[in-house]
C-alpha cells in the first residue's frame, strides 16, 4: 500500500508538473483581436509613434530608475479596473487615482510628458491607455528587461473609485488566482507579473505581522527566512513598540538586482526571501505556484515570458474602435 501510495504521488506530481509546462506554452499564444502590433504606423502625420513615446521615458528614466517600478504598477492598477483604459489616470475626487489603494501610485508626470509630446505631433490620436503600455514597456527595456512589442489601439475610458478592489498584500493564493482566471489570465501569467515586484519596494505596515504575529501566532511567519525576519526587524519594528520606520524594503532582496527586471525575484522566494506575504506564498503555500516559480527561477528566457505575461494583461476588458474616446489630456475626459 505504501508503494501504490508513492507512485501515486509521484505520478500526481508528474501530471502537474506537465500541465505547468503546456501552461507555459499556451501563455505565449493569447491574444486580443482587436488590439494590433504597429496600429499607430503612419497615423501621427511624419513621427513615429512608438519612438517618441521611447525618447521621453529615457529621459524620465535617465533621472529616475525606479519610474519602472511605478508604471509597472501603474498599468496593473488600471487594467484590473475595468480593463485597460487609463482611468487611473483621471483627476477628480471620486476617480480611481483617489482610491486609497492608488493614493501611493506614481508615474503620472512620464505619461503626462509622453502625452504632451504627442498631442504635438498629432492631436488625439493616441490613447492614454496606449501610452500606458507603451511606457511601462520601454521602462522594463531600460531596466534590462527585455524589448517586447506591445499591441495598440486602445481606447481610454473613466471608472468611479468605488470600482477600485485590488489583491491586497496577503491574499490568499487560491484566491489571486481566481481573481487573475476572471481576468482570462493564467496562473503562469499570474506568477510571470508578479515578478514586476523584481523592481519594487514596499513599507513596514505591509509586511510587519509576518514579523512578530503571523496568523495570531505571536511569532514570525516560518517560510521567511530567518536572517530576513532578522534583517527586516532593524527598520520595522513591533508595533507594541511604537519604534520609527527607517526605511522601505525591496521586494527582491538581492541588492545587486533590485533595479533590475528578471527571474531573481523568483529565486529569493525559493529561499524564503519574500516580503509580502502573496509573494511568499507563491512559492511556499500552493503547490501549483510553487512549481511555477521554480521553473522560472530555473529558465533562460524571463525576459520574453514576462514581455507575453505584460501583452496578456495588456488586454484585459479593452476598449477599442469607435468606444470610448481618445483623451486631449490623460488627466481629464473630454
Amino acid at each position: 500500500m505504501a508503494g501504490s501510495a508513492g507512485n501515486h504521488h509521484v505520478n500526481s506530481g508528474l501530471v502537474i508538473l506537465g500541465l505547468v509546462v503546456v501552461l507555459l506554452g499556451l501563455a505565449a499564444d493569447r491574444a486580443q483581436a482587436q488590439l494590433q502590433f504597429g496600429f499607430y504606423k503612419g497615423k501621427c502625420n511624419a513621427t513615429d509613434v512608438e519612438s517618441t513615446v521611447r525618447s521621453v521615458v529615457w529621459g524620465k528614466y535617465q533621472k529616475d530608475t525606479t519610474i519602472v517600478a511605478a508604471l509597472l504598477r501603474m498599468q496593473f492598477h488600471d487594467c484590473f479596473v475595468q480593463g485597460c483604459d487609463a482611468s487611473i489616470l483621471l483627476d477628480g475626487p471620486g476617480s480611481e487615482k483617489n482610491a486609497p489603494p492608488n493614493l501611493s501610485v506614481r508615474g503620472y508626470d512620464v505619461i503626462d510628458a509622453v502625452k504632451t509630446a504627442l498631442e504635438a505631433a498629432c492631436k488625439q490620436v493616441v490613447s492614454c491607455a496606449d501610452i500606458i503600455a507603451m511606457a511601462t514597456r520601454d521602462a522594463v527595456s531600460f531596466a534590462n528587461g527585455g524589448f517586447y512589442n506591445v499591441q495598440t489601439g486602445r481606447r481610454d475610458s473613466a471608472s468611479p473609485a468605488k470600482n477600485v478592489a485590488l489583491p491586497a498584500p496577503n491574499i490568499p493564493i487560491n484566491q489571486a488566482l481566481s481573481l487573475f482566471a476572471r481576468k482570462n489570465l493564467s496562473p503562469v501569467d499570474m506568477v510571470y507579473l508578479l515578478g514586476g515586484h523584481t523592481v519594487g519596494v514596499t513599507h513596514c505596515a505591509f509586511y510587519q505581522s509576518r514579523l512578530y504575529n503571523y496568523q495570531n501566532t505571536g511569532r514570525p511567519d516560518p517560510a521567511m527566512n530567518t536572517t530576513l525576519v532578522n534583517t527586516l526587524k532593524k527598520t520595522c519594528p513591533d508595533p507594541r513598540t511604537n519604534g520609527p520606520t527607517t526605511a522601505p524594503a525591496n521586494l527582491d532582496q538581492n541588492p545587486a538586482s533590485a533595479l533590475v527586471v528578471d527571474n531573481s525575484y523568483h529565486k529569493q522566494l525559493l529561499r524564503g526571501n519574500g516580503v509580502l506575504q502573496v509573494d511568499q506564498d507563491l512559492a511556499s503555500r500552493n503547490f501549483v505556484t510553487g512549481l511555477i516559480v521554480s521553473n522560472i527561477a530555473a529558465r533562460t528566457d524571463f525576459n520574453a515570458r514576462f514581455g507575453q505575461a505584460m501583452v496578456n494583461m495588456g488586454a484585459v476588458e479593452v476598449l477599442t474602435g469607435k468606444q470610448g474616446q481618445i483623451r486631449k489630456s490623460c488627466r481629464a475626459a473630454n
